[in-house]
């Protein structure tokens, strides 16, 4: 995994991390149906489920372990055995398979979570690992709430589970506390003091508590990190994980050197099917796959649009899987985006008079929020 320095990991937790918003919980069926266009959209892990939490999300690792075959299916585990042996046995057809375990890391979880010390839960941490690859060749750490973690505990952690034999060690921002200098510091710090830290794919797991999971993100990568854990729309406990596209497209849009496998233009088919499925509509100002994300209203945008798109886009909406942007008729349009959208309607304009028409259709605008396409059939008279 640590062949090419500027390959980015995409670890999709939609399944898993996603699926705990309330109310979109997932059938098995449906879980299956999503793991498989995750597969196709390049994603290079899948967090299928939390095996000892209940038998539909046992039963939910082993059958979506049957039906994918390129990413490797990941299950997550507490750091203790039983909730290892439940994963090792869901994962047992998995071609490729990950155990996910992890402990607190910050003083407030060990001393008001686990009740313990420091230096229990290290020991915890390093057996919980050593055990895990009893049983899989990929053990990934996740060291809880290591935003609020004290770095050179931290670093302590990361170095022994490292040693015990942690290919991925996770840094989560469980809380969503931190803000980008301060996380891409943390992630910096580790890569400065844990000695082992190039046996290791370092990895960005962000809450979106403070609207800061992608930048947050963004800033692990500039740090060292190279695995990201995001979701489809950014959706997950609270306010959410980082969004998947979101990570991408800013990838492609800055070419930074760093690249990952996703195939972007099926993001908003994707999407699309994640927020069917869990019903839970996307908010229409949604970077990338939000229905306004292509859209504009504004005279002044929609001029400079239909002149040259890269005035006011961008991004190519077809590199997201969109096929056009939209124009929006509005009391706001102005007669480019009038006269835009009467030619796509098949009139000639040189047989119309467009500043009387445009009188009328600010008129009309005015009393409706939008204007569709028979409203202009009406406007014109036909």
């Amino acid at each position: 995994m640590k062949a090419d320095k500027n390959r980015v990991y995409v670890f999709d937790t939609t399944l898993r991390d996603g699926e705990q918003v309330p109310g979109c919980q997932l059938t098995t069926v449906e879980k299956i149906e999503l793991a498989k266009e995750l597969e196709s959209l390049g994603v290079d892990i899948i967090e299928a489920g939390f095996p000892i939490s209940s038998p539909g999300d046992f039963q939910s690792v082993v059958e979506i372990s049957r039906a994918v075959s390129r990413p490797v299916i990941c299950a997550l585990t507490r750091a203790n055995r039983g909730d290892i042996d439940a994963a090792a046995e869901a994962l047992r057809y998995a071609k490729r398979s990950r155990i996910h375990t992890g402990i607190g890391a910050s003083d407030i979880h060990i001393r008001h979570k686990f009740n313990s010390t420091r230096e229990k839960v290290l020991l915890r941490a390093i057996d919980a690992v050593r055990y895990s690859r009893k049983f899989v060749e990929e053990v990934e750490f996740y060291a809880e709430d290591a935003g609020r973690a004290d770095d050179a505990f931290l670093a302590q952690m990361v170095e022994a589970v490292i040693t015990a034999g942690a290919s991925v060690v996770n840094i989560p921002d469980t809380n969503g506390y931190c803000l980008p200098d301060q996380y891409g510091a943390k992630i910096r710090y580790l890569m400065e003091h844990v000695s082992n830290i190039d046996q290791a794919v370092i990895s960005a797991h962000c809450h979106n508590d403070l609207g800061l999971a992608t930048a947050n993100t963004m800033a692990a990568l500039a740090a060292g990190a190279r695995q990201v854990e995001c979701t489809v729309n950014g959706i997950g406990e609270r306010a959410g994980n980082t969004a998947l596209e979101e990570v991408a497209m800013i990838l492609q849009t800055h070419h930074l050197g760093l690249h990952t496998a996703i195939n972007s233009r099926k993001f908003y088919e994707v999407s699309g099917l994640v927020s069917r499925l869990m019903h839970m509509p996307v908010q229409p100002n949604k970077a990338i796959v939000g229905r306004n994300a292509f859209a504009h209203s504004s005279g002044i945008h929609q001029d400079g649009v239909l002149k040259h798109r890269e005035n006011y886009e961008i991004m190519n909406p077809e590199d997201v899987g969109i096929l056009e942007s939209s124009i929006i008729l509005t009391a706001r349009s102005g007669r480019h985006a009038l006269k835009h959208h009467l030619e796509k309607l098949g009139y000639n304009l040189e047989q119309i008079d467009i500043d009387e028409v445009y009188g009328r259709f600010l008129e009309m605008a005015d009393q409706k929020k939008e204007i569709s396409d028979q409203d202009l059939f009406t406007l014109i008279g036909k």
